[in-house]
């Protein structure tokens, strides 16, 4: 089962890499596997299972491997873009190659160590967020979105009938915000001051800045422009990601006056047999809610949990068409809600 993850996601890394070094045609092949390839498979494919048996060093090792290659890839990508040795047509599609690889790769698999008990693993996928100017979703997504998940405290759970492209400027500033406040909570509980420089904010402003002085003595100035479309295209695949797997799913209000616990109805799942394993099973996102601290091999797309018509990817594409989302979303959003409601209520004597 682990050879299977690892097989997918590490082979459009090593033609991502490719395409950067000695051959540029690579980074197409990467584009296309990362795409045509997925939609294909993602048909023909059994979703993963979970591997109890597996789960062990080599699991905890792809998950590693892979931030470190994220990193990599953002140096080989960037001095490639910068040195001229590649056409126009290389260079573009490599860099969105590398911004496909981040977005299906990278985020769902630093996703998955930031929740992780060892500091090694944290810090690394910490790291990865931060160098690609996105690293307040480590404080935000554990500290605001897994406790506020499915209500209007969660700036990345959308609101009713928003749509995407009103959704992210809101969820993009509101979680950067919510994030630095719980962190400052968190400094008050302690009898700390409660500054930015007391938190891990300073890190994350810190990486960025130090990426940023790196892209531009790597490439000047043209090296800091392809690190800022990278980090745009990064965040947007973030927030994309959350918007989809949240979208018309709320947490209801109890006679007590209190919010439901996060159950799976809070989430939709995608689990297919190939972008399951390019995610790093981030799909089955109901349940990583229920158990965070799961290993991504040991979530079950088998639960019984709301499904999305069509793959991650495929919905997100449709999501960037509000109009076209809404007609597809809404009535499946409302069947869930409906039939939730029924369960409290009949539960409520």
């Amino acid at each position: 089962m682990i050879a299977r993850y690892a097989l997918v996601t590490l082979i459009p890394a090593l033609l991502i890499a490719l395409g950067a070094t000695v051959w540029g045609f690579a980074g197409a092949l990467a584009l296309i596997w990362l795409t045509l390839i997925a939609a294909g498979l993602d048909h023909l494919l059994e979703p993963p299972q979970p591997a109890d048996a597996d789960h062990g060093p080599w699991s905890e090792r792809l998950a590693l491997g892979l931030a470190v290659a994220h990193l990599v890839l953002l140096v080989l990508v960037l001095d490639a873009l910068t040195s001229g040795r590649l056409s126009t047509g290389q260079s573009i599609i490599l860099i969105l190659a590398l911004a496909s690889f981040m977005g299906q790769v990278s985020h769902p698999n630093a996703h998955e160590l930031i929740h992780r008990k060892d500091r090694i693993a944290r810090g690394l996928g910490a790291l990865v967020y931060g160098v690609t100017g996105f690293g307040h979703h480590v404080s935000a997504h554990r500290l605001v979105h897994h406790r506020h998940v499915g209500t209007i405290d969660d700036p990345n759970t959308p609101l009713p009938g928003e749509g995407f492209w009103a959704y992210l400027p809101r969820a993009w500033t509101g979680s950067f915000i919510a994030g630095l406040a719980s962190e400052a909570d968190r400094l008050t509980r302690k009898g700390r001051k409660a500054h930015i420089l007391n938190t891990p904010y300073a890190a994350w402003i810190g990486l960025a800045a130090g990426a940023m002085f790196g892209a531009i003595w790597i490439g000047g100035i043209w090296g800091a422009v392809v690190l800022v479309f990278l980090w745009v295209m990064f965040g947007v695949q973030i927030l994309i990601s959350d918007y989809i797997q949240h979208y018309g799913l709320a947490r209801l209000a109890l006679p007590n006056g209190r919010r439901e616990a996060v159950a799976p109805h809070h989430s939709w799942n995608a689990p297919r047999g190939f972008s399951s394993y390019l995610m790093m099973n981030a799909p089955s996102h109901s349940e990583h809610h229920m158990h965070p601290d799961r290993p991504y091999d040991r979530l079950d797309p088998r639960a019984d949990v709301p499904m999305l018509p069509h793959a991650l990817p495929v919905m997100a594409m449709i999501a960037m068409l509000p109009r076209v989302w809404r007609r597809m979303m809404d009535r499946r959003a409302q069947k869930v809600m409906e039939a939730a409601r029924a369960r409290l209520a009949q539960a409520a004597p």
